[in-house]
């Protein structure tokens, strides 16, 4: 070999050296910086003639596709999860840990044992003061939960608006980050820079919502959601978030433009088109689908249980129960009602027997048109069927047959309806027909009394119409002020009642404890909303029950996306993390290679100086 090409040799393996250094000198520097991806500099062999040289090829990052992509959906999944749990532990912390001080179930019982304590001395007016104590106790509790679950709500849709702020703001540096890989003509040191960029604003993305990613072969990148809709792939598209001011019980989503109160989210594509996210279930994973969640699902949910304990409450102290009269033609029997009392949201019940089959049926007296048709099966399995009764008494039967069916016969005469079996055939009967109205006055004789109200001191009688009564009532449920300043009330069904007389409070204290209830749904369908069934008690255990169950399964959940994301970063610090050890050792091996072929310079060169001497 020539000394040319031995001096060659060398200052090429040097100018190798030099720039491995430089790419080990950014991984040391960057051995703590979260996303940077290790690099190294290829090194190729170049044969010249007899003889042989290296050369620096490109600065390679390590990167595996797979890897990014399964750590892509993990991240969305973790911050959903995470979210979640958070919420639906706050949830349960504000219901209380049932039997503990201060629980909604804690609250109820404080209310029974002053009840209790009431039938054995009517008389006493520190137990009736008890009583009214503990009434607003539990109306308080009701109102306040409905006022931490509108909070939770409204903290939701409050996040909902700064992470748009946030997403929108990572897709634009993503695309401006696209542009730049798109020029080809970057040095490879300036590319495995933006590239680290691009893979911690994915990571970003990912985190708010759920994404899809496409590694194109220029390093750039395109995102779509996990159903389909494009968020970057050259332009970008633009999410928009318009909130509704301060949330209530009330305000609740609908697919309908019209009727939705909650805040609208949108995105505007690049095509010009928009897209409501919630309207058309875009959002599947991520901390944004995880807020949509809870602000239209699951704290929704959590707010009809709240309202269907305080209906419950309401109901179980203000409901009449009038009982049919026997009532027979020819060989059938049955029960005619008078249907004057029945207001709107009242009902009347039909129990009867077909084919050796209890049944029962629920007519409810709805105002509202535009509530019409209501049929349902209730938690109970009692068949709930909507009619107007405003209509009179014959239109009432006329409905109520046509949905028993041929099985049983309604007639209708002045206000009553009367209901009767099939006659001589038995192949059906007649059990029981009960109207169930609420109780219009204080002491016109009725056990029944009208403790808790509405706002205003409205009656509650469980009216569909409009908005429906129901929703939002626990946080408007209050002590009838009236009991409030005459707790006598509590003893006396009539003026001339005597105080001694525990007759209306065990009628309440055994409504309280025994009155039956059952909710249709306590929220959206699509939340898998638990429905409640039973006295007030039950409505209370199954509620505390079901968000105990709901926040614990949460949180597993969340532990368990944790636990595989920490074994996810593990393994990505491993592909692609800097081991100073190891990059320390590589750099004895320049310095070896380095001094090498300075040897090798010096040779040459004290050969060229002989070779100059002579």
């Amino acid at each position: 070999m020539s000394l040319s090409s031995s001096l060659s040799n060398a200052l090429s393996g040097m100018h190798v050296s030099q720039n491995s250094l430089e790419v080990l000198s950014r991984n040391v520097s960057n051995s703590g910086t979260p996303g940077y991806h290790r690099q190294s500099l290829s090194v190729i062999d170049t044969v010249a003639g007899a003889s042989s040289y290296a050369r620096s090829g490109t600065v390679e990052r390590a990167f595996n596709k797979s890897l990014q992509v399964y750590y892509t959906n993990a991240v969305s999944d973790t911050a959903y999860s995470g979210t979640r749990a958070a919420s639906l532990d706050r949830l349960q912390a504000f219901l209380g840990m049932p039997g503990k001080a201060g629980s909604l179930d804690t609250m109820f019982g404080n209310l029974q044992n002053a009840f209790q304590a009431l039938s054995t001395s009517p008389d006493n007016y520190a137990s009736r003061a008890t009583v009214v104590t503990q009434a607003q106790a539990m109306a308080t509790t009701l109102n306040s939960l409905t006022r931490d679950v509108q909070q939770l709500r409204q903290e939701t849709e409050n996040e909902m608006s700064a992470t748009v702020d946030r997403l929108n703001l990572a897709v634009t540096s993503l695309k401006s980050v696209n542009d730049k890989l798109g020029d080809l003509s970057s040095d490879n040191a300036t590319r495995a820079t933006l590239m680290d960029q691009r893979d911690r604003l994915v990571s970003e993305i990912a985190e708010l919502m759920d994404v899809r990613v496409d590694y194109r072969s220029d390093d750039t990148v395109a995102l779509m959601t996990r159903s389909g809709v494009g968020i970057l792939d050259g332009s970008a598209a633009r999410f928009n978030f318009t909130p509704a001011g301060a949330l209530s019980a009330d305000k609740q989503f609908s697919a309908d433009p019209a009727k939705n109160s909650v805040g609208r989210l949108t995105l505007s594509t690049a095509s010009g088109s928009t897209i409501d996210l919630v309207q058309q279930r875009v959002l599947q994973s991520g901390r944004l689908g995880a807020l949509v969640e809870l602000r239209d699902e699951t704290l929704v949910a959590a707010q009809g249980q709240l309202d269907e304990i305080a209906a419950g409450l309401a109901q179980a102290m203000s409901t009449v129960k009038t009982a049919g009269t026997a009532a027979s033609s020819g060989t059938q029997n049955g029960y005619t009602l008078d249907l004057s009392g029945v207001r709107t949201g009242n009902d009347f019940v039909l129990s009867y027997k077909s084919g050796g089959v209890d049944k029962a049926v629920r007519v409810v007296n709805v105002g509202d048109p535009s509530k019409l048709p209501l049929d349902y099966v209730d938690a109970t399995g009692a068949r709930v069927v909507g009619m107007d009764f405003s209509a009179g008494s014959a239109a009432v039967a006329a409905g109520l047959q046509g949905v028993l069916g041929s099985g049983l016969t309604v007639s209708a005469s002045g206000n009553s309806i009367t209901v009767l079996d099939d006659g001589a055939t038995n192949a059906t009967d007649v059990n029981a027909l009960t109207a169930r109205t609420t109780a219009t006055a204080l002491q016109n004789g009725d056990a029944a009394l009208n403790l808790f109200v509405d706002t205003n001191n409205a009656d509650f009688t469980n009216s569909l119409d409009g908005k429906t009564q129901k929703l939002g009532f626990a946080g408007r449920i209050a002590v009838n002020a009236s009991v409030l300043i005459d707790n006598t009330l509590l003893v006396k069904a009539t003026p001339t009642s005597s105080l001694g007389d525990p007759s209306r409070v065990d009628y309440l204290l055994d409504q309280l404890q025994n009155a039956t209830f059952a909710s249709s749904q306590t929220g959206p369908a699509s939340a898998g909303s638990f429905r409640l069934s039973g006295s007030v008690g039950d409505l209370i255990a199954q509620t505390m029950n079901y968000t105990g169950s709901l926040s614990e399964l949460a949180t597993s959940d969340a532990n368990t996306q944790q636990v595989a994301m920490d074994s996810l970063d593990e393994r990505m610090q491993s592909e692609y993390g800097v081991n100073v050890d190891e990059e320390m050792a590589r750099l004895i091996e320049l310095q070896n290679a380095y001094a090498a072929n300075s040897r090798v310079i010096a040779a040459v060169q004290e050969l060229m100086n002989r070779l100059m001497e002579l």
